[in-house]
């Protein structure tokens, strides 16, 4: 029950950070930060979307997820085998 929380706690937290992060130029939010801790139980649906790093945004995986989009870190290992099963958009 504790990891759930710890889970939905650290997505939530992602979740409002890169909502906060808007890039003047663009209508979609910016990754600032991302997570290495495989949240993988999380992610709904079977696509993805990369993001270039450009400042203030970081080079970023993002997933769809029950409460809004997760930013994850490209380098990790859950991160790579999940997008090999997904489709790109």
């Amino acid at each position: 029950m504790s990891v759930k929380i710890l889970f939905i706690t650290l997505l939530l937290l992602f979740v409002c950070v890169s909502s906060a992060a808007r890039h003047p130029s663009r209508s979609r939010m910016c990754c600032i930060k991302v997570t290495t801790l495989n949240m993988s139980p999380e992610v709904v649906g079977e696509t993805y979307r990369e993001q270039a790093a450009g400042s203030p945004c970081v080079k970023a995986i993002i997933f769809n997820t029950e409460y809004g989009q997760l930013c994850a870190d490209p380098n990790a290992q859950w991160v790579k085998d999940l997008t090999a099963n997904m489709m790109k958009v």
